[in-house]
């Protein structure tokens, strides 16, 4: 296993698609089944940087599996409830109502007022009502109409205030909930959320010397940070775009996308979830974790979004095939049966933007992630090799498990 998948990767490598990756897997038990990096962490001239386990990469929407951590660790403290209603808390959010439609005569947005409750449940399963304004288009031309940017500016509210697509509890889109989440926890809790999730998810998992919303703030952490890369038009060579601010200008911490980790950090908290321990959540909180969160009209309703457009396919289907339905966990995506060779019914899996991606395979006792710094977000022939890996790590499981 090792051997084929290190070839396909040494492979993307030398042809300039990919210029460096690190890939980390275990099973439930504490072994690992595969661990190696390859490449460089930087195409920046003059900067010599081999990709690593101890690497800092961002991690983009792969941070909302810590974020939703997080916030069941408040709702165990009491300080969060999940289906409490919590507009009052955050003001600024939803408060442009509903977007029905665009006016291209006047150039304006066209609302409909809407007071629905909004619940943590929501935004952690995003059924809030939230998209991100990047991959909508009726967002797109509203901030357009506003002279601004998508997605840019200092805080959760600059960059998440935006009007809602859908009645909050109604259907399934892709967006901003996990930066309100990230907010509520720090109300909350009365800490930054950098300071809440190091003391209770990096310091128990030992993992602070390599976790950060704020890398190339930490001394221990500046120079190990990974540069990014891109594909012009998609296509190799890989060249430099360390220049590129993937969290365009936030001075807050984004709960849905803005932490940086090594791999071996990630992975410690990744196998740390899998095996459920006792160090972030209790049982029941590790239940509610992993449970589809949406009903029948929302599920069709995801299941709908990632055939809406070949873009939505590739950044939320994550090369699913399109005949196995989907669901939502406030850990992530679920598929809810098995694809032959690659996982099990019940599988969870998310990625983010930087072409990184993990996988929970509960009924084969694995985990595993795959790290790279590289930009068209989820580049499909990065993530085929990254669906390699994940049924190379299927197979040395499946041979490792006796036969009933």
């Amino acid at each position: 296993m090792s051997q084929s998948i290190d070839k396909a990767y040494e492979e993307a490598i030398a042809s300039g698609l990919l210029p460096g990756v690190s890939l980390l897997a275990g099973d439930t038990d504490g072994n690992l089944l595969y661990s190696k990096s390859l490449g460089n962490a930087s195409t920046k001239q003059g900067r010599d940087l081999p990709f690593a386990a101890d690497t800092i990469c961002g991690i983009a929407s792969m941070s909302k599996l810590m974020t939703s951590v997080a916030a069941l660790q408040c709702v165990e403290d009491g300080t969060l409830e999940l289906d409490k209603d919590v507009r009052p808390l955050l003001p600024e959010m939803g408060k442009y109502g509903v977007i029905t439609g665009f006016d291209e005569s006047k150039n304006e947005a066209v609302f409909i007022s809407d007071s629905t409750p909004i619940t943590l449940r929501m935004l952690l399963s995003h059924t809030s009502g939230h998209e991100y304004d990047w991959l909508s288009s009726p967002l797109g031309k509203w901030r357009a109409s506003c002279n601004e940017q998508p997605w840019m500016g200092p805080t959760i509210e600059d960059k998440s205030a935006v009007p809602l697509v859908f009645v909050p509890g109604t259907a399934f889109a892709y967006g901003v909930g996990h930066d309100w989440a990230g907010k509520l926890i720090q109300l909350a809790s009365g800490m930054s959320l950098e300071d809440f999730m190091r003391a209770r998810i990096w310091i128990p998992l030992g993992i602070d010397n390599d976790t950060s919303f704020w890398p190339k703030t930490k001394e221990n952490m500046k120079d190990r940070t990974a540069d990014l890369s891109t594909l012009v038009n998609g296509e190799p060579p890989a060249i430099d775009l360390s220049s590129f601010d993937l969290m365009n200008g936030a001075t807050d911490c984004i709960g849905g996308g803005g932490l940086f980790a090594s791999i071996k950090a990630f992975y410690t908290f990744l196998s740390a979830v899998a095996r459920r321990s006792p160090k972030l959540l209790s049982s029941a909180s590790y239940t509610e974790l992993f449970r589809p969160q949406l009903d029948e009209r929302c599920e069709q309703s995801l299941n709908d979004y990632i055939a809406q457009s070949p873009m939505h396919t590739n950044f939320l289907g994550l090369r699913i095939p399109s005949s196995i339905r989907k669901t939502w966990s406030f850990a992530g995506l679920i598929a809810k049966d098995r694809q032959e060779g690659r996982f099990e019914r019940g599988t969870v899996m998310w990625a983010g933007a930087t072409t990184t991606v993990w996988f929970i395979d509960h009924e084969a006792g694995i985990c595993g992630t795959a790290f790279c710094q590289l930009l068209p977000p989820l580049h499909p022939p990065v993530l085929a090799l990254h669906e390699r890996f994940q049924r190379a790590v299927f197979e040395k499981a499946k041979k490792r498990t006796p036969q009933q």
